[in-house]
């Protein structure tokens, strides 16, 4: 209905051009000015002076009445005061713009855009007649504009006379997308931007944790704009939005309803209020009605420090809000300037009525004797009434103003040079001016400093103003922080928390999330369907930590570490290993040198019964190196145990295969002496002088050598070394030895496999001859269980795991050297020690088969 409006006056308000004349009439109604005062140069101003306006017939069958502005607006008369006083204040001024005198014509929007337009329009073209007769090619009748309060209504007269280069200056109008230069290019402010505001509430929320928000938007273009631009910042920082409604002061009741049913079933207990002080007035009536209350309110600029607003909540619906102001400051004298209302007469005797009126609740003409409305007497005092024209909270507002109208000012000393006095007083070129306006940079008289940025807008500073609730129940704006757009991101926002109250008059910060934090040691996973603040916390897998709280993913530990119990911190990961400390390797140990003290004892009784049939028997030198071999089989064991490093694995199984095939060897020799002897006790045989001491000493030297090239051939190419086997096992390291050539390894063994089946196979073969001779039975018996011990070492050294792969070849060591010892060496100790009458020669010639 507005729009179509608007069209309607444009196409009253066309200028036509008759014949060769080139003069301009004025189609439709003219329009008139609130306050106005001649000048050398005119600003303009464009103000809400009334808050609401009365439909007109749209019917189209006779011409619409114009628009009748209603609800006087007090704000608008202390905006006009402000410019008022900033232009007299220059006028008296020797240093700007001297012996230019500035005059101003302010008009009223009436809140409209259609009628914002219109005004702006007559303010350009000076339409206040309704035949000008005058070039249409005149210049402006303006040099700027200060105005207007409303985003919506700046939005349309930025657009509408943009393209003439007049510049327009807005205190109040804050939507960010009046920052586009190219849609708006003569639009500049003296208020930040909702660019910077939507962020600072986006931050503030994000600050007190509540990641689970409502929102309430004005269904205009400030409310729209703000309240998307305040949700691409929200979902920037991890706040999500469970609903965003629209409302306007116009809705239907229906519509009404509906939104107090959308924040009753909804789960955020925080509310963002994106809207003007008049919608958010409209709105707490109802919110009373239908108990809504106990929401923690987070306003903007616009409504947050209005104390008409504040004076309404009697119902204490926006108890404890939280929201962003402009910065409290002074204008020295314009208190009193403002208090001081007389000298309006003189510049618009309607307007100054009408603001007498309803200032003092009287009449100047009293049309009806039944009225108990009382007669003014224009002796009345400011000072002894309290509404909003005497309140003074929008200080900060009433300064962009008087910024605005200084900015305007300085721009004209720069472009018209002035110095002493100015050169001339022509009004300039609108498109020449609008580039020096952009270019101001001054202080003001109380030395805040003001200038524009390329998109047409001043700094952004914001005081964080909370309401608090006195003795007498009524609001009070404390401020509680503030937010700087100039400081580093993380250094921008400021809050006492001490001093804020909360809703419902708590000093608990309210909670308002989706759902609670994930812990360190869990992640979010977000919950199907529902927006990234509903989720669910999912530990961590094994070898994976957070350590922060509502981590989005879990980490990997390096591969030397591994998680905790509870998955929030990287442990360094146990080290296995079979060590001389545990029990294990304690108990190995001690057999291994159990064994190897065994090996010396028989040895020594050897060594003290050397001369004995028994020990002479079957070579005695043979029996000394074999059991000198054992001894080293035994103690060969205890490299196995501790600590790998290079040395211990290089030694381990080098050291254990030579020994190894050292002990075969003798066993091998001796099982061919047994053999040699049989056949040298036939007649006609020199079996003995092709296997004497000689020859049994190289074959033992000779088999020993071959391994020990087999071990320098595998230590050069490819040798054994310290390996962590991260792959066993997740959660700790196997220290083991790696074989560096599996080729190596199995030569090894399988050299000691080829001589003990070679040996095993002799011994089998000789196992039948007289006693005398019957040690091949104690060496096939040993022999048995040696190849036995290593067949069944293969399969579970390959299966044991970690540390018990080393234990399990540790016990094959240990199991075979001791069958060869108890299976070879114990029964000759039995007949030394215990029976001593069968170690004679006799006894060893006495079943000596005859032949």
């Amino acid at each position: 209905m507005e729009l179509l409006f608007t069209l309607l006056n444009v196409v009253m308000a066309t200028i036509s051009v008759s014949g060769g004349n080139a003069t301009c009439s004025l189609q439709g109604e003219s329009a008139f000015s609130q306050l106005s005062k001649d000048g050398d140069i005119i600003v303009g101003g464009l103000f809400s002076f009334h808050s609401s306006s009365e439909i007109p017939d749209m019917s189209y069958v006779f011409k619409p009445p114009p628009l009748k502005c209603k609800s006087l607006n007090f704000r608008a008369f202390q905006y006009s005061q402000t410019l008022i006083y900033a232009i007299e204040e220059i006028n008296n001024s020797s240093s700007l713009l001297p012996g230019v005198f500035l005059g101003y014509r302010i008009y009223d929007s009436c809140t409209s855009t259609a009628i914002g337009v219109r005004m702006a329009m007559a303010l350009v073209n000076g339409n206040e007649q309704t035949v000008l007769d005058e070039p249409c090619s005149k210049p402006a009748q303006v040099q700027a504009i200060i105005g207007e309060t409303y985003s919506s209504v700046s939005m349309a007269i930025a657009s509408t006379i943009g393209p003439f280069g007049i510049s327009i200056i807005s205190h109040y109008a804050t939507c960010e997308c009046l920052s586009d230069k190219r849609k708006y290019p003569s639009f500049l402010r003296t208020i930040p931007s909702d660019y910077h505001q939507t962020k600072a509430l986006a931050e503030m929320v994000k600050h007190f944790g509540w990641t689970w928000v409502g929102a309430i938007r004005g269904d205009d273009d400030y409310g729209n704009s703000g309240m998307a631009a305040f949700t691409e910042a929200a979902e920037q920082i991890g706040i999500c939005l469970e609903y965003s409604l629209p409302f306007f002061r116009t809705y239907s009741q229906e519509k009404v309803v509906r939104i107090v049913e959308q924040i009753k079933s909804s789960t955020s207990r925080v509310i963002v209020g994106f809207l003007d002080n008049w919608d958010l007035e409209s709105l707490l009536h109802v919110f009373h009605e239908h108990n809504i209350t106990g929401y923690q309110w987070v306003g903007s600029e616009a409504w947050i420090f209005d104390t008409e607003l504040a004076t309404m909540d009697v119902y204490n619906i926006l108890q404890g809000a939280i929201g962003l102001a402009i910065p409290k400051t002074t204008v020295t004298g314009l208190k009193d300037f403002i208090f001081d209302i007389h000298p309006l007469k003189s510049v618009g005797s309607a307007a100054f009525i009408e603001l007498w009126e309803a200032l003092f609740q009287c009449t100047f003409i009293k049309l009806n004797e039944s009225e108990n409305t009382s007669v003014c007497t224009g002796e009345e005092k400011v000072s002894e009434v309290e509404n909003t024209f005497t309140d003074m909270s929008l200080m900060p507002i009433f300064n962009n103003v008087y910024k605005g109208v200084y900015a305007v000012a300085h721009a004209l000393h720069n472009l018209l040079g002035c110095t002493q006095t100015c050169p001339t007083k022509k009004q300039p070129d609108p498109l020449t001016f609008l580039e020096h306006l952009k270019k101001v940079h001054f202080k003001t008289k109380d030395g805040e400093e003001v200038f524009f940025d390329e998109n047409g807008d001043p700094p952004a500073k914001y005081e964080i103003i909370n309401w608090h609730t006195n003795q007498e129940h009524q609001h009070e704006f404390v401020t509680v922080g503030l937010y700087d757009s100039s400081f580093p991101p993380y250094d921008r926002l400021a809050v006492n928390m001490d001093s804020i109250v909360w809703a419902q008059n708590s000093k608990q910060v309210p909670r308002s999330v989706c759902s609670e934090s994930c812990p360190p040691g869990t992640r979010k996973a977000v919950q199907k369907g529902k927006p990234i603040c509903c989720f669910d916390c999912i530990p961590c897998a094994e070898g994976e930590i957070s350590n922060t709280t509502d981590s989005i993913k879990c980490h990997q530990c390096n591969q030397d570490y591994w998680s905790n119990t509870r998955r929030d911190e990287c442990v360094k990961k146990e080290i296995e290993f079979l060590s001389y400390e545990e029990t294990m390797g304690i108990l190995l140990t001690v057999v291994s040198i159990a064994g190897a003290f065994m090996t010396v004892s028989i040895t020594t009784i050897f060594f003290r019964y050397k001369n004995t049939p028994i020990v002479r028997a079957n070579n005695s030198e043979l029996s000394f190196l074999l059991l000198f071999s054992l001894k080293l089989c035994f103690l060969c064991s205890l490299t196995f145990i501790g600590q790998p490093s290079d040395w211990s694995c290089a030694l381990r199984h080098t050291v254990f295969g030579i020994i190894f095939v050292l002990c075969i060897s003798c066993v091998l020799g001796k099982t061919i002496v047994v053999l040699m002897a049989f056949r040298a006790t036939l007649p006609g045989s020199n079996a003995m002088k092709w296997f004497g001491p000689p020859q049994q000493r190289l074959s033992v030297l000779a088999f020993t050598l071959i391994q020990v090239l087999i071990c320098i051939l595998w230590l050069t190419i490819s040798p054994p070394f310290p390996f962590k086997n991260l792959k066993r096992y997740k959660e700790k390291i196997i220290l083991e030895c790696s074989l560096g050539s599996n080729v190596g390894f199995w030569a090894v063994l399988g050299y000691i496999g080829i001589l003990a089946f070679f040996c095993f196979a002799l011994a089998f073969l000789a196992r039948k001859l007289p006693d005398n001779f019957n040690e091949a039975k104690f060496i096939t018996f040993s022999m048995l269980i040696f190849c036995a011990v290593w067949i069944t070492f293969i399969p579970a050294y390959i299966s044991s795991p970690g540390k018990f792969t080393v234990a399990v070849e540790i016990f094959a060591i240990l199991a075979s050297s001791f069958g060869l010892l108890f299976c070879i060496f114990l029964p000759k100790c039995y007949i030394i020690i215990l029976k001593p009458e069968k170690n004679t020669k006799k006894q060893m010639m006495a079943k000596v088969p005859a032949k």
